[in-house]
């Protein structure tokens, strides 16, 4: 990231009404924008942890307000009592009005421009390199057993640039021939099926998981005993 992006969290935070001992792992509070700042933090150091993603993913994840979580009551019902006062009977009713009025409020609207500032943190602390990630990408799914044309299309799915896509592929170590002989003796055992009706099995298969014709061809022609 140049240096004239960088982003500072101290001076982040107190753009929005920050205070100095705010903090990115504490709870934040209900109301002010730094805390909203945090909490976008928080959340994006969480996903970052549990797997790559590339800018785009993670910012619609950010920019997708989270669900609320109600735990479930699993306990038994109390016993009815042989009489309840009336003022009893208004107090639960209240509380459930709460409840139900707090399930019905639409999720709070995130901000763009606090999604941007937390990206721009996360790229300049090398949590997302949109690079790398295409690299990651392609190998993990390769080893998965999936071909080039396939992983292609999942990047440019995930937002990644197609000239970063591109020189990912271009500095791959891949196989994709000797990987797709793999995968179809995987799948179908050796020797590969000859006759047409069998070997167009293999065909579709292959081609579902994402590899070109050109690969396909090449595990009779340059594989043959």
């Amino acid at each position: 990231m140049p240096d004239d992006k960088k982003v500072n969290l101290d001076d982040l935070l107190n753009q929005y009404g920050g205070d100095e001992g705010s903090s990115m792992f504490s709870a934040p509070p209900k109301e002010g924008d730094a805390a909203k700042i945090n909490a976008l933090i928080s959340r994006a150091m969480r996903l970052l942890s549990q797997r790559d993603h590339g800018e785009m993913e993670l910012r619609k994840k950010l920019l997708t307000p989270p669900v609320a979580f109600s735990k479930p009551n699993y306990s038994k019902p109390a016993k009815p009592k042989a009489q309840k006062s009336s003022l009893s009977f208004s107090k639960e009713w209240q509380e459930e009005e709460v409840q139900q009025k707090a399930a019905r409020l639409p999720p709070e609207e995130i901000s763009p421009e606090h999604v941007q500032s937390v990206i721009d943190y996360c790229y300049q602390h090398n949590w997302l390199d949109d690079a790398k990630f295409a690299d990651r990408y392609i190998s993990g799914r390769s080893r998965k057993g999936y071909g080039a044309q396939r992983i292609r299309q999942e990047l440019q799915q995930k937002g990644v640039d197609k000239e970063l896509i591109s020189t990912a592929f271009e500095e791959s170590e891949v196989d994709w021939c000797a990987l797709a002989r793999d995968i179809a003796v995987r799948k179908f055992g050796e020797p590969l099926p000859t006759e047409w009706k069998e070997k167009s099995k293999v065909l579709r298969y292959m081609l579902y998981r994402g590899f070109f014709q050109e690969e396909i061809q090449s595990i009779y022609r340059d594989f043959d005993d």
